[in-house]
């Protein structure tokens, strides 16, 4: 083990509200508070980005109205600098944009920052690396897709493991401390092997929410994994 891998954090997890039962969202963040589990992935569609549309400003007003988990916001929307000071307003703890989903991806962190919440910057599995090279010294957060984003349930691209070493010696290079997340199939079985690659934060929808046993049971299969 490298002294920088040492040094990270625990491996943080992120359920994906995307795969959540929404007639029991209450409940749903409930029983991630009592698994200990810290943050909520929340997935923006607008049917335009992505081929499918999924919920927006509402649902996360009403989940952050109950529940202290940290909102985690992922827009997969046209020009997210429009809604940008709505999804912070809306209870937001921090922002993912596209980089292909803005013509201006400085402007678009610069205002996620200067709203005071956390700025992560992602990118398709068939978008080259070097796209995020220019603000990867600017952002709390780097998002890997495993999965080309629209739909939850999809199987992980197992290509995307070497991109998150990339990534990772990326940010290395410059001594970023953010987090290096990855989203899209992600379960315990390939939880470790993105881990060892350096991944720091983990988002699972389906196979947490639709674990036997239930979300709590979901939330133990990665600990076991990762123990």
């Amino acid at each position: 083990m490298t002294d920088a891998a040492a040094a990270r954090p625990p491996v943080l997890l992120s359920p994906s509200l995307l795969a959540c039962d929404f007639a029991r969202l209450g409940e749903e963040l409930h029983t991630l508070e009592q698994a200990g589990v810290p943050w909520a992935h929340v997935d923006v569609m607008d049917g335009m980005f992505v081929p499918n549309i999924s919920f927006g400003l509402p649902i996360l007003a009403a989940a952050r109205r109950v529940s202290p988990l940290y909102m985690d916001v992922h827009l997969m929307i046209e020009q997210p600098e429009r809604y940008l000071r709505d999804f912070a307003e809306a209870g937001a703890d921090g922002l993912t944009v596209q980089v292909e989903s803005t013509r201006h991806i400085h402007r678009a962190v610069g205002q996620i920052r200067e709203l005071g919440k956390r700025a992560g910057v992602t990118l398709n599995p068939g978008t080259p690396l070097e796209a995020i090279r220019p603000v990867l010294a600017d952002v709390d957060l780097v998002l890997v897709m495993s999965v080309n984003p629209g739909f939850g349930g999809q199987k992980f691209i197992p290509a995307s493991v070497e991109r998150v070493r990339e990534v990772r010696r990326m940010l290395d290079d410059i001594g970023s401390q953010a987090d290096l997340q990855v989203d899209g199939g992600v379960t315990a079985q390939n939880a470790r092997a993105l881990v060892d690659a350096g991944a720091t934060n983990l988002v699972a929808g389906s196979a947490i929410f639709g674990a036997e046993g239930g979300a709590a049971a979901g939330v133990q299969a990665f600990r076991d994994a990762l123990a």
